[in-house]
């Protein structure tokens, strides 16, 4: 039974990386593309690693694969939220059919 919960785990975690990795081709300005990045890493990344740690067994190597992706799983969205602010603040504009812009609307 853990074994099909491990297996889910890597087919979900291969789907979100593919559609990530699409979202990082296809959207059209620097704001989409960190959204696109933050589920490729913490959708992503964290299945595979958890499935990969579930499916050999309760080990040292399982409570590692949890340890780091608890690890992602905190740092990673702190992190594409500095980005992007970061680059709000340099001037880096939105794509030119954005509807709000609420940094900008904060300000006022």
């Amino acid at each position: 039974m853990i074994e099909y919960l491990a297996y889910l785990l890597l087919i979900v975690g291969s789907a979100c990386s593919v559609i990530g990795a699409i979202g990082l081709v296809r959207f059209p300005d620097f704001y989409t593309r960190v959204h696109a990045n933050t589920v490729v890493i913490v959708g992503g990344s964290i299945l595979l690693i958890i499935g990969s740690g579930i499916s050999g067994g309760l080990n040292s190597f399982t409570v590692k694969a949890l340890l780091i992706a608890l690890f992602i799983f905190l740092t990673n969205p702190v992190g594409s939220h500095a980005l992007a602010r970061a680059a709000h603040k340099s001037g880096v504009k939105l794509w030119s059919r954005s509807v709000a812009d609420k940094l900008e609307e904060d300000k006022r």
